[in-house]
């Protein structure tokens, strides 16, 4: 097969020749040989990742879309090539560090969450009818009778046909076993085990509201519709924790609403706070609204406390844990 040459402004590097790269920028680099096991090991673009942080930034500017020939309208500072007085590989590395075990122990709780999400709405729908999920009158209009223009299908359509693909994709026995005993569709409780977190928000986000609200008071949240935008945002969580993508000041795309103070006095620190509502400190102060229900004796706020305040000192780059969106006071209202 031939293809096509295309024009790449960036050459393929040595480890060397990278490490000298970084130096040219001004990073300080006092052990070589460890940076580039380090290189050779993790890889030069995921640290990027990291080292992206300790770059020096412009003044405001207008930014040019240069594919398209015009000025984006945005005015924003940028990155610059040159890395911040003082910032050393080491510095990356402990960034990179810290953010593994940041998202082992995002997973950690996840993992707790969707399972007991699992129990909570195939035990409330399945009250209804072991087979709610293939019946659209148990479901909000909005879900289970619009139609997408594109595709003609309602989400609920849209939804039956992923759980069908995850039946059928399943190995587990307990699938076959019931499969071959009782057929198909599967029963609420059964069909659950097979749904990722992203399949189980989706449904849950498809429920009705009385449904809704009976779940999200079991965690402190009055209203059922904000519940479900934790889901959302949680999905998201674990898709970034799961690809092993840079999590600790990653800018969150399906942000959560979040309930009045009276509800929820903790969400005090984030109303009206844009960077914090878009970082993932948010999302890691949720799970530990849901873990203090799922597990009121769980290790886990005291751990993952425990690793926050790890963070790597890099007061001298201007970073600390407010690039996660935590308050300034957070050890406060953690526990």
């Amino acid at each position: 097969m031939r293809y096509l040459a295309m024009s790449y402004p960036k050459p393929w590097l040595s480890l060397e020749e990278q490490l000298d790269k970084l130096r040219s920028r001004g990073m300080l680099v006092s052990d070589p040989d460890k940076a580039l096991s380090y290189l050779h090991r993790i890889g030069y673009y995921r640290l990027s990742g990291y080292w992206f942080a300790l770059r020096e930034r412009s003044g405001l500017c207008c930014v040019w879309d240069a594919r398209n020939d015009r000025r984006q309208g945005k005015v924003e500072t940028v990155a610059l090539d040159n890395f911040k007085s003082g910032a050393t590989f080491q510095n990356a590395v402990d960034l990179y560090v810290f953010d593994k075990e940041l998202r082992l122990l995002a997973m950690d709780a996840l993992e707790r969450v969707e399972i007991a999400l699992r129990v909570d709405v195939s035990h409330t729908l399945g009250q209804l009818d072991p087979f709610a999920y293939l019946r659209a009158d148990l479901f909000h209009h909005t879900f289970s009778q619009t139609l997408n223009r594109d595709s003609g299908l309602t989400r609920h359509h849209e939804w039956l046909a992923k759980h069908a693909q995850l039946i059928l994709r399943s190995k587990e026995e307990f699938v076959a076993h019931n499969r071959t005993k009782y057929g198909l569709p599967l029963a609420m409780w059964v069909a659950c085990e097979v749904w990722d977190f992203g399949t189980l928000s989706t449904l849950f986000g498809g429920m009705r509201e009385a449904e809704q609200d009976a779940i999200a008071a079991k965690y402190g949240v009055r209203n059922g519709r904000v519940f479900a935008t934790w889901l959302r945002s949680l999905n998201y969580l674990r898709n970034v924790c799961a690809h092993h993508s840079r999590l600790w000041n990653r800018n969150i795309v399906d942000q959560p609403k979040l309930p009045s103070e009276d509800e929820m006095p903790w969400v005090a620190a984030f109303t009206g706070h844009p960077h914090a509502l878009a970082r993932c400190f948010l999302l890691l102060r949720i799970l530990r609204q849901m873990l203090g229900v799922i597990n009121p004796t769980s290790s886990w706020p005291v751990r993952m406390k425990e690793h926050l305040v790890t963070f790597p000192d890099l007061s001298h780059l201007g970073l600390n844990l407010a690039g996660m969106g935590a308050p300034a006071n957070w050890q406060d209202t953690w526990a």
